[in-house]
């Protein structure tokens, strides 16, 4: 069996490839499901300084077991604080935070995202709980790790509303609306890995998953998607990263899914 030819799912590999934009000794806002795995595992191989706090309030959280939730209890026991959410999101408006991670009902090619409703706002197909803390994170983190699953409704070329600014229109949209982040530096779907042009900072195709075509991703975005010159498939996770997120960190399968 070779390092890069160990069996993994789609799930492992997109939490992988989160753990790997975390960076040693990042302050991070961890999210629950794959973005709690991805930073878990980035702390457990590359980044064992990351800082991880929860907006529930925990701050430098070093969790013996895998919490269940960003208001786990099993958080609390060696963490440097226990506050609230006043704490785990005023480190945000600080412009403290490195990293945070986001999803949602949609996302446009400037990666502004959409958690609130489908349709108009007043008369909606369908009614979301709406921001929580994506609004805070997604404009005071220095960049956003963003998680989607990849469909032709959920990559759209305008988002129905406006929950999380990203690039807003593109190019300096953002600087000139004065945001302390930075915005969102990846989108790791479930097709593939998606970054931001440096100056037009519209979405682009950085590699595609393994049994994964170019043309399934173009087929399920609603815009004309620009695509890397040297787009590639996305690197495999290693042996070592699988059986941490195997054996250490999701034993028994409550965000991987294993029967």
């Amino acid at each position: 069996m070779s390092e890069r030819g160990y069996d993994f799912t789609l799930q492992e590999l997109m939490a992988v490839a989160a753990s790997r934009e975390i960076h040693d000794k990042e302050k991070v806002i961890v999210g629950t499901g794959l973005p709690l795995l991805g930073s878990m595992l980035a702390m457990r191989t590359h980044a064992p300084n990351m800082i991880a706090i929860y907006e529930s309030g925990t701050i430098e959280a070093k969790p013996s077991i895998t919490p269940f939730s960003v208001a786990d209890s099993c958080l609390v026991p060696g963490a440097a604080m226990q506050g609230g959410l006043v704490e785990g999101l005023g480190i945000v408006h600080a412009g403290e935070l490195d990293v945070g991670f986001l999803g949602g009902a949609q996302v446009d090619k400037f990666g502004n995202l959409n958690a609130h409703v489908i349709g108009d706002y007043y008369n909606p197909t369908v009614r979301f709980a709406g921001s929580g803390g994506s609004n805070d994170i997604g404009c005071g983190c220095k960049r956003t790790i963003v998680m989607m699953l990849h469909q032709k409704r959920r990559f759209v070329e305008n988002v129905d509303f406006l929950t999380t600014p990203g690039y807003l229109t593109g190019g300096d949209a953002r600087e000139k609306m004065g945001y302390p982040g930075n915005g969102p530096a990846v989108v790791v779907s479930t097709l593939g890995i998606l970054r931001f042009h440096p100056v037009t900072k519209e979405m682009y195709l950085e590699s595609y998953h393994p049994g994964v075509t170019v043309k399934m991703i173009i087929e399920n975005t609603s815009w004309n998607l620009k695509i890397n010159d040297d787009v590639k498939e996305t690197e495999h996770p290693t042996v070592e990263e699988i059986r941490i997120l195997r054996e250490e960190l999701d034993p028994t399968g409550i965000f991987l899914n294993k029967q």
